[in-house]
């Protein structure tokens, strides 16, 4: 198998095209992924803030679900 170089410019400009062919053309994954994130990043915030209020007994949190379905 033979070997190949590229200069970082090139690789840099192929990349970049590679890209934007990508965002062009699959925005929907690209938006699930960015909603993906943000999700995350919320899940994580309310867990940090749950971390912070006051502990809740188990019979409590299912007496909340149940009441809530």
């Amino acid at each position: 198998m033979g070997s190949m170089t590229v200069d970082d410019g090139k690789l840099k400009a192929l990349l970049k095209q590679a890209l934007i062919e990508l965002l062009e053309e699959k925005n929907e994954l690209l938006y699930e992924a960015i909603a993906e994130v943000v999700e995350d990043i919320g899940l994580a915030k309310a867990i940090k803030e749950g971390e912070a209020g006051p502990l809740v007994s188990r019979e409590r949190v299912f007496e909340v679900l149940e009441r809530e379905s």
